[in-house]
């Protein structure tokens, strides 16, 4: 499609999205509990975290308020964390939510992800599967704080991906130390199957916030959408590489993804967290962004009275976004890029990309 018809079909999409804010994907922060310590976590879990989890009967009883008819083909309830698999649940919870006509699925480390839980998941009709993988052995070990996790990690990829009746992705977290290794990773992922790889760059939140070695110089930003751009002009296996939903990526904008920068949270995309708040992506500052509480609210009615803000972005023409001639197709990015005070969003990828070509 030319370029020139791409950027008003991508805003109608948008705003049609945003008008009928059909809520299809619901996270679930079902544990903050985590058996690693992630460099980059954005909810500094622990494997002893303060908070309990929430029980499943708090959850599905959320849920309940969804009416069944607003319950489309599409609905995922997504468990997340910490790492789900700590939970002894699992199974329960997912009978329940696919009982519910939603479909499900989870965001794991792979660290506890065997062939018997795999089997068990399975069968409990889990339909979505995403697991992170961080560099090759060294640097993966180093960015999730643990020895052996890179072994465990490939084994579950592995079984991950032989599994047909599995929507699967490998997510990465590219960083200073991983970034040349990108190349092997991908021959490493192909080798194995893996039909959907999807590559983040990383916010300055949480563990990540003040750690150097986490964070991209704009030429390195540069060179990271080359490699997508290059492995998605010559396709040399079935999997699909492509970048992230972070923010506006101006001359790569239709080059390292499948459709236009568009940040669902808030329009499409739901939060349960640990604490009972409701919020959109569970990266997003549940302070600043929260939009009220299962043990007090009904979550179908917040959903559809509230998110105000992540529905009308008009509020982030502020800071360096003011003046911006990108913004009617920026939006001020990703709503997790609204951090703290909010006065001004943390990390611009358009201004990135303005870096020359490598």
């Amino acid at each position: 499609m030319d370029n020139i018809l791409r950027k008003p079909l991508g805003r109608l999409f948008r705003w049609n999205e945003t008008k009928i804010h059909e809520l299809n994907y619901l996270f679930w922060e079902c544990t903050t509990r985590c058996n690693l310590h992630c460099r980059h976590c954005g909810s500094d879990c622990t494997d002893d975290r303060g908070e309990k989890d929430m029980p499943l009967e708090d959850f599905l009883k959320a849920v309940d308020t969804i009416p069944k008819e607003s319950i489309g083909k599409r609905f995922t309830v997504v468990l997340t964390g910490g790492e789900p698999l700590l939970r002894k649940d699992l199974e329960t919870a997912g009978r329940e939510i696919r009982r519910r006509g939603m479909g499900w699925g989870m965001v794991s480390n792979g660290w506890l992800y065997d062939e018997e839980k795999h089997r068990q998941l399975m069968s409990a009709g889990m339909g979505t599967l995403t697991i992170s993988l961080d560099g090759l052995e060294e640097n993966h070990d180093w960015m999730r704080g643990r020895d052996g996790s890179y072994a465990k990690t490939m084994k579950a990829i592995e079984l991950a991906a032989k599994e047909q009746r599995l929507n699967f992705d490998v997510v990465t977290c590219v960083n200073k130390r991983n970034l040349k290794q990108l190349q092997e990773l991908h021959d490493r992922l192909a080798s194995l199957g893996v039909r959907q790889w999807r590559i983040f760059t990383i916010i300055p939140i949480g563990r990540a916030c003040h750690d150097a070695e986490l964070h991209l110089s704009n030429e390195e930003f540069v060179e990271l959408m080359e490699f997508i751009k290059h492995k998605r002009d010559h396709r040399e296996s079935s999997m699909n590489v492509t970048y992230s939903c972070e923010g506006y990526l101006g001359r790569y904008e239709w080059e390292v993804r499948q459709n236009p920068h568009f940040c669902h949270a808030g329009i499409n995309i739901a939060s349960v967290l640990i604490d009972g708040t409701i919020s959109a992506c569970p990266n997003i500052d549940r302070e600043a962004w929260g939009q009220g509480n299962i043990y007090r609210d009904n979550l179908w009615s917040v959903w559809n009275e509230g998110f105000k803000a992540y529905r009308d972005k008009s509020w982030a023409r502020r800071g360096m976004c003011k003046e911006c001639k990108k913004f009617r197709d920026c939006q001020g990015g990703g709503m997790h890029n609204w951090h703290g005070d909010c006065h001004e969003v943390i990390n611009c990828l358009y201004n990135k990309t303005l870096t020359q070509k490598c």
